[in-house]
């Protein structure tokens, strides 16, 4: 961090109320990521990326079967 020299107490208060309101900052940047993360890690939104998936194995099971049947 840069050592700086202060003239007066309201430099320094200044610097203060700056530094709080960023802590406020990077605290909601927080909150909020922990809210994304637990609605990316809801059920429904987990399977739903699974979908595509499940729907290329389902296919490719369906489709060997078929073969089998024709062969």
């Amino acid at each position: 961090m840069i050592q700086t020299q202060y003239t007066s107490f309201e430099e320094i208060d200044h610097d203060l109320k700056i530094l709080r309101l960023q802590r406020q900052i990077e605290e909601e940047k927080v909150k909020l990521a922990v809210q994304n993360t637990k609605k990316e890690l809801y059920p429904t939104n987990i399977l739903g990326g699974m979908a595509p998936l499940l729907q290329k194995i389902a296919i490719s099971f369906i489709a060997k079967k078929l073969l089998k049947k024709f062969d």
